[in-house]
């Protein structure tokens, strides 16, 4: 049985502790949060320790592994706390907000030899691994344009800040939001070699942006990014990835995948040329416990089955997760410089602009 303690009981910490609480291999032996009611609670209908301050919980519970679901700005000292008492760490993303600062930590916990994990859950969806195994194969030839997506209803007016929503403790749609595409790039295409043209533009925060666009560089491939997280025509968020190559196209959402095959593609089990189609349900493990979706307990179940064989495959380790930081801190060098080519066309510079939303 592995003893795990969660920290932080907001959206995301109580979804984990749910999860971990009916997973057959995990104990959990702790739990902190800085709202004393809602730590009373959970004492009296579960009789779980509970605590106000991580130190606390540490010195008095004996724990095998700590999950952190603080704001983000909390992420940093918390995670260096655990992986200095040996504690193997599941973090939620994005690791840190600085890339320097992810990237030291993955370097102590792989001196550590603890288990690290992020909670980039899209990896586990059936429909974006398919994408990912797909592309490993070479199944569209060489890829040269990938497209990422991500759309929802978060912020919809003007209205005081969330912590999520302000750059110094949770990063705004950047961190929030754009990260998980991101995150999905990084995995199929690894670290690009630039990023130009990034928009980091304001719908109705003061504090943050709402938006973002950016296009990143790869040796040989490009890649564009799209994320609004004040967009109520999607109900819920909503994740996409595309990718296109010399044999074919790639398109991926969480419900399914769509791969057309030129000719001139590989042979694949299951595919053929033409239009193929492949749903999530068929391309998805049963899970011990269903919570906003298999992908959420299949992150979790990942991460305590290689605390028991640390030999595993990692799949969101915190070297990864600072790839993903590290572009995030591209992106925001990128869109503090502004535009870098200006239309030094007299004649077309005085030709009248349409204003979109305006009356002519």
């Amino acid at each position: 049985m592995i003893r795990i303690g969660v920290v932080g009981i907001g959206k995301m910490g109580l979804s984990h502790l749910s999860m971990l609480g009916a997973h057959p291999d995990v104990e959990v032996a702790a739990v902190v949060d800085s709202a004393g009611y809602v730590l009373d609670v959970l004492s009296k209908y579960t009789g779980m320790a509970t605590f106000t301050d991580l130190d606390r919980a540490l010195a008095s519970t004996e724990l095998d592994a700590l999950l952190i679901a603080t704001p983000t700005r909390f992420h940093a000292p918390m995670v260096r706390t655990a992986i200095e008492r040996g504690l193997h760490v599941f973090c939620e993303k994005p690791l840190t907000l600085s890339a320097t600062e992810s990237v030291e930590l993955a370097r102590a916990a792989e001196a550590a030899g603890v288990v690290t994990q992020v909670g980039y859950h899209n990896r586990f969806v059936g429909a974006f691994r398919e994408v990912k195994r797909l592309l490993d194969l070479g199944a569209i030839g060489r890829v040269t344009h990938m497209q990422a997506e991500a759309y929802g209803p978060v912020v919809l007016r003007n209205k005081a800040s969330t912590w999520r929503s302000k750059s110094t403790e949770g990063g705004g749609c950047l961190y929030d939001y754009a990260a998980h595409p991101l995150d999905l790039l990084s995995w199929y295409a690894g670290a690009p070699r630039a990023v130009g043209g990034t928009v980091l533009g304001s719908v109705f925060s003061e504090d943050t942006d709402d938006e973002v666009f950016s296009t990143l560089f790869y040796d040989g491939m490009s890649a564009q990014l799209s994320v609004n997280w004040s967009d109520e025509s999607f109900r819920k968020m909503t994740t996409r990835v595309s990718a296109v190559g010399t044999a074919g196209r790639i398109e991926a959402d969480r419900q399914e995948v769509r791969v057309y095959l030129r000719d001139q593609a590989p042979a694949l089990d299951g595919y053929e040329r033409g239009w193929n189609v492949k749903y999530t349900t068929e391309l998805t493990d049963p899970v011990w416990f269903y919570l906003r979706g298999e992908e959420y307990s299949a992150q979790l179940d990942h991460f305590v089955r290689r605390i028991g064989d640390p030999a595993l495959a990692d799949t969101n380790s915190f070297s990864s997760a600072a790839t993903t930081d590290r572009v995030l801190e591209l992106l925001t060098i990128d869109a503090a410089k502004g535009p870098t080519t200006f239309d030094g066309d007299a004649r077309v510079a005085e030709t009248p602009r349409r204003r979109w939303g305006r009356r002519a």
